[in-house]
């Protein structure tokens, strides 16, 4: 699905809870390992017996970060599981003898342990030649416990260390498709200012031209209002997040200067808040549905209208834009929606910077086409 996780690898840096996720082996490791010490300051505790807590507590470890750190990425995330089960195997048993014998090798110079005497059985059988039956001694009491605890505890800590890192790798491929889509935006950002960009100066610039010979006071604002356009698109949208009425001012000045091709058939009305609560917010949300009803919704053999508002209240925000449709125009409704980077890539960006925060409405009629966008800003 992702390139570079069949081996179970993830680039470094995505994990960005990786110093929380130390710092809580850490402490586990602490406690663990401090406890004993904690008793036997506390309760009088036999001394002689933290050799063996401490030789199991190594061997505990051994299991769970051999497992965590080297078997399941190098194995298990690679699918080759028969592998996997087998060297957890070998690992488990191989740990077990080392661990039997260092107890063995400790309980042996325990002077205490001479007081627990060996638990004898009568053997019913008679012995070699009609003898006396003989007395069988019962294998050590601490080594049949170690290995009634051991197997266990083993296997509880391999499908631990393997649960935690199969959840810290969904976790690292969650980040990753993040950053993916949040990449997959910024191309969908920058493919939609190149859209904006080509064909609006080109006729901008040429209706600049013809109005300099009528009118030197409005080409020179034209001009001022391009470079100011010119100027959000190259600098102000590249820092990800703008303030509102950035925005709101960039949205003017494109209309503006769209106005300069508008013919005395088309009604344009245009309704922006003037007093409202400043807020950041992403660039460029709104333009792809301006392009759009300017793109379709002007006719110049036929009487037009566009119809832009928005409000800003408290808690949301409200953006509405509507526009006439003509058969002229090979306008067919929702399908046709190409202003921009498109209605699919739009709805997509939506519901990526406002997920489950947002309400996009897109209704379409022979004669009328409008957009209702609301998004939730708290």
């Amino acid at each position: 699905m992702l390139s570079g996780m069949n081996d179970g690898k993830i680039k470094p840096g995505i994990f960005k809870t990786k110093s929380i996720k130390v710092l809580l082996h850490v402490i586990v490791w602490v406690i663990f390992i401090g406890l004993p010490v904690y008793f036997i300051s506390r309760w009088p505790v036999a001394k002689d017996f933290l050799w063996i807590y401490y030789i199991n507590a190594f061997i505990w470890g051994s299991i769970f970060y051999i497992n965590y750190l080297y078997l399941v990425p190098r194995f298990f995330f690679r699918e080759s599981r028969i592998k996997y089960y087998l060297f957890a195997g070998i690992l488990v048993i191989g740990l077990y003898i080392i661990s039997d014998f260092s107890n063995r090798m400790v309980i042996k110079k325990i002077p205490s342990f001479d007081q627990f005497p060996q638990a004898k059985i009568d053997d019913p059988r008679p012995g070699p030649h009609g003898g006396p039956p003989p007395v069988r001694t019962l294998k050590d009491p601490f080594r049949r416990m170690h290995i009634v605890n051991y197997f266990p505890t083993a296997f509880f800590l391999m499908f631990l260390s393997l649960g935690l890192k199969v959840l810290e790798r969904q976790s690292q491929i969650e980040e990753l498709s993040k950053e993916i889509e949040k990449e997959k935006l910024n191309s969908e950002l920058a493919f939609l200012k190149n859209q904006i960009s080509p064909h609006f100066f080109f006729n901008t610039l040429n209706n600049i031209y013809s109005l300099i010979g009528i009118n030197q006071n409005d080409s020179r604002e034209a001009v001022l209002k391009l470079s100011k356009l010119m100027r959000y698109l190259i600098y102000d949208s590249e820092k990800g997040n703008t303030m509102l009425s950035h925005e709101i001012e960039f949205m003017r000045n494109y209309i503006d200067l769209m106005k300069l091709r508008m013919s005395e058939r088309v009604t344009l009305n245009v309704s922006f808040p003037e007093d409202y609560d400043d807020r950041n917010i992403q660039p460029l949300l709104f333009i792809p549905f301006i392009e759009n009803a300017f793109k379709h919704g002007i006719s110049y053999r036929e009487k037009s209208f566009i119809d832009i508002g928005m409000k800003a209240e408290a808690g949301s925000l409200v953006f509405r834009c509507s526009n006439s449709l003509h058969e002229a125009n090979g306008e067919k409704g929702e399908g046709s929606y190409d202003g921009g980077i498109g209605l699919e890539n739009v709805r997509k960006r939506l519901s990526l910077l406002f997920p489950g925060s947002h309400e996009l409405k897109i209704t379409s009629t022979g004669t009328r086409y409008e957009v209702s966008l609301e998004i939730k800003t708290t």
